[in-house]
């Protein structure tokens, strides 16, 4: 039988998601657990997956078994033990083989978002879970500027050296952006941006290596006043990565997951997304 599994995670102390030597990520921890609960070696696939520093709110993975198990046994027992980090939220049984449920193959959308601090003091309490910016950045002008990245394009000056993705052409749906005071003070008109945080919700088919980051590295420039708007295009046109910003720190990236069809009947998300601000 083939099982889905919904899996949060706080990406900091982990070399990403990807199984390495060292044993050092998140697909370590997860299969070490699974194995030992079900004292069987399983093998998992993502559906997306991250860097070292980057969070999961739902990482959505799948592995083929030949034990019964009810769904809710593998969430008990594969918790039991993996760290506090790292949780399993929900079991499904899907349909395998060629014309079954595959969590990378089956995802029509990927979604993620970036949580990022505004203040001119940086992270505390907070610190690995939020980026942080000390100057006030312009709402609008960053709007604008996302605007021009919505549809299918060639995104390579977005795209890491190391990524390994077959083709740079990429689609992406919709780019939020939002700002919320801290402590839920209301803004006044023509009031500077206040500390507070904001949210880049990003949707689409598919992402390059670093690709979030280096937009967020634009975005910032241009929300700092230190480009134009159409900066934007004109390092979306040039599909060269040395025309873009720096990449941007993963700290305050979680991928929120991908969007399945209805028929498959797996959740949307998970209880960590109440987390999130």
């Amino acid at each position: 039988m083939r099982i889905a599994l919904g899996v949060s995670y706080s990406g900091s102390r982990y070399q990403g998601w990807q199984s390495q030597p060292g044993g050092n990520t998140v697909q370590d921890q997860l299969e070490a657990a699974l194995g030992r609960f079900a004292t069987q070696s399983i093998h998992t696939l993502c559906a997306g997956r991250t860097d070292a520093g980057v969070h999961g709110l739902m990482q959505v993975v799948h592995f083929d078994t030949d034990l019964q198990r009810a769904p809710n046994s593998w969430v008990r027992g594969t918790n039991t033990f993996l760290p506090p980090d790292i949780a399993v939220h929900w079991a499904r049984e899907v349909p395998g083989g060629p014309e079954g449920f595959h969590c990378r193959a089956s995802a029509m959308a990927r979604r993620y978002a970036y949580v990022l601090l505004q203040s001119p003091v940086r992270p505390s309490v907070e610190a690995g879970r939020v980026g942080w910016v000390f100057m006030p950045l312009q709402p609008e002008a960053m709007r604008q500027a996302a605007q021009l990245l919505l549809g299918e394009h060639d995104f390579s000056s977005f795209r890491a050296s190391a990524c390994q993705a077959k083709t740079p052409v990429k689609t992406l749906h919709r780019i939020d952006i939002s700002f919320t005071p801290a402590g839920n003070a209301p803004m006044r008109e023509n009031q500077e941006m206040p500390c507070g945080y904001w949210r880049f919700e990003f949707e689409g088919n598919a992402f390059l290596h670093h690709m979030i980051r280096n937009i967020m590295g634009c975005l910032i420039y241009i929300g700092q006043g230190s480009q134009p708007v159409d900066w934007m295009q004109q390092v979306l046109d040039a599909r060269s990565r040395d025309a873009a910003a720096p990449t941007f720190s993963p700290d305050g990236l979680y991928f929120l997951g991908p969007v399945y069809d209805p028929c498959w009947g797996l959740p949307g998300s998970t209880p960590a997304f109440a987390w999130l601000p």
